[in-house]
């Protein structure tokens, strides 16, 4: 048995932490650069820095993160003469502030690093000191080593990836999540169960992150809906908030699957929320790898994994993988995920899709390979 297992400089996790960032910013530097969706939203995080006298260069970003944008945050960074960043928002701020505190010390273009579309060079230089502090429950970006982003011009969305881009303290303060919509609340938990899933079944699962998706399995089981019906349920928005950072600590180091990378493709190629498309194809990405399993490859463990998927999420000793597939569809419905179709997919694109997901990096990840076949089949399913 060999692993490794990486992850951010410090994790600090509780209600009312959110007071702490100013000190600790003050520690790493004078002048910040904030990655923030408003000033509004990032409030408790704008008024804890002022407190400590650290200085703020906001730098808003409106939408999923791309080159362009990247390029943007950190001429701003640099004219501005910021020592750190603060990235304080859903994913995409995250991943927008992780980009811009590598390019900050390794210097040239986000396409120098991006994987697939882009020339893949390795980060030498460890991040400039960043600080990063979800306000939604879903991507666990604040402790995985890579940035996702778009490049309009490929029509994806893939990664600038590496252990030196892993913030410096990941802050995680479920308070700012309570005033989250119920329609994110459902596509940023959907994505979450899906990453204390896929790495549960992954190619590299170990003990480390099996740990770590048991107990986001059933914390997600516990209070996904719950956080749906009612945003004020503080225990409920509490367990979400840690199933995000669970599943960010294991895909960091376990992998994902055939659901992310469908989504990689489809976020770049369609106006769709991540969490939405992750939540629509996760059933049918179950359904299909336990069938290739049982046919394909019988003694593979993920086969037994998916039983135990069930088993987890159901409370239920006897629930069996299609009892699992069956509990995660009814989910779905529950918490009202569109299908595919809801943002302009249509079986016309099903070719380009599949290509372009074959060649994704979390497709190395699945339980096993799966075919073209198999995928258009998944895509005909979640339309």
């Amino acid at each position: 048995m060999e692993f490794n297992f990486a992850t951010a400089g410090k994790i600090i996790f509780g209600r009312g932490t959110v007071t702490q960032v100013g000190t600790l910013a003050a520690s790493m530097g004078r002048r910040a650069l904030v990655v923030m969706v408003d000033e509004r939203q990032a409030a408790p995080v704008l008024h804890s820095l002022g407190e400590a006298a650290v200085e703020v260069v906001g730098f808003c970003v409106a939408s999923e993160p791309t080159t362009a944008s990247v390029r943007e945050g950190t001429q701003r960074a640099r004219e501005a003469g910021c020592g750190l960043v603060v990235a304080a928002g859903g994913g995409s701020v995250i991943d927008t502030g992780k980009a811009v505190a590598a390019l900050l010390t390794n210097g040239g273009d986000p396409l120098d690093y991006l994987e697939v579309v882009g020339r893949g060079q390795p980060l030498t230089k460890r991040s400039a000191p960043l600080i990063a502090i979800p306000t939604t429950a879903g991507t666990g970006a604040e402790v995985t080593a890579n940035a996702v982003l778009a490049s309009p011009e490929h029509k994806v969305k893939v990664s600038l990836r590496g252990a030196l881009i892993l913030p410096h303290v990941a802050l995680v303060d479920p308070e700012l999540t309570y005033s989250v919509p119920p329609a994110i609340t459902a596509s940023t938990g959907l994505d979450a169960l899906t990453q204390v899933l896929e790495p549960y079944v992954s190619v590299a699962a170990n003990p480390i992150t099996d740990t770590l998706c048991r107990e986001g399995l059933w914390r997600a089981a516990e209070s996904l809906l719950r956080a749906f019906r009612d945003g004020s349920d503080a225990e409920a928005r509490e367990n979400m908030a840690l199933v995000s950072l669970l599943g960010g600590l294991a895909l960091a180091n376990a992998k994902l699957g055939a659901v992310h990378g469908f989504a990689g493709v489809l976020g770049g190629m369609y106006d769709a929320p991540h969490g939405a498309i992750c939540g629509r194809l996760l059933p049918y990405v179950m359904e299909t790898n336990v069938a290739a399993l049982a046919a394909r490859e019988p003694t593979n463990p993920a086969l037994d994994r998916y039983g135990e998927v069930a088993t987890i999420l159901i409370g239920d000793f006897d629930a069996t993988a299609a009892d699992g597939v069956a509990w995660v569809r009814d989910l779905c419905q529950e918490l009202a995920v569109p299908g595919l179709a809801a943002y302009g997919v249509s079986r016309g694109h099903f070719v380009e899709i599949v290509e372009k997901t074959q060649r994704s990096s979390s497709m190395k990840g699945n339980s096993l390979k799966l075919t073209d076949a198999e995928l258009v089949a998944i895509l005909e399913q979640a339309l």
